[in-house]
């Protein structure tokens, strides 16, 4: 009997990676055995950092993790959920304000694939102010951006200037 791979798909702009997704994708680790990490490429959105960029900070998040993949993908989640070969889509939710918009998300995406099959993972308690948004910020105004990414993504974003 072969055995079954369990493998999910977490998704986002990562501009830049924060400990909250760092943490999202430790639960994802703890839950499945694949995870691909999809870095999206949005043309309305101007990211600070480009999808390599953003693909290279979480690689160094995650530098021993083997059964980890990371990518970048434009198009849409049913799209790269076929792609992978898988139905689970894993989604961080901070708070009610993210579960609107990833619900809205999920049946627009559920639209395109019927068996989608959407994860919430709840955001740990310590992280909830944690945001890419808020990176972005300190490092508009200069301040430090330790308590918002891991000690390797915040060398790699000053080794940029």
């Amino acid at each position: 009997m072969e055995k079954t791979i369990r493998k999910c798909v977490f998704a986002g702009t990562f501009d830049p990676p924060t400990l909250g997704h760092k943490a999202a994708i430790e639960d994802c680790l703890a839950l499945f055995d694949e995870v691909v990490v999809a870095v999206m490429i949005n043309p309305q959105k101007q990211p600070c950092f480009s999808a390599v960029q953003r693909q290279e900070m979480l690689r160094l998040m995650f530098q021993d993790e083997s059964r980890l993949k990371i990518l970048s993908f434009s198009g849409t989640v049913a799209e790269l959920l076929e792609k992978e070969n898988t139905k689970i889509y894993v989604r961080g939710i901070r708070n009610t304000v993210d579960f609107e918009y990833e619900n809205a998300n999920f049946f627009a995406s559920r639209k395109l694939d019927k068996d989608l099959i959407a994860v919430y993972l709840p955001c740990r308690q310590e992280l909830l102010h944690v945001s890419s948004g808020m990176v972005r910020n300190s490092l508009k105004f200069q301040t430090p951006i330790d308590e918002y990414v891991t000690d390797e993504v915040k060398t790699y974003i000053h080794s940029l200037k």
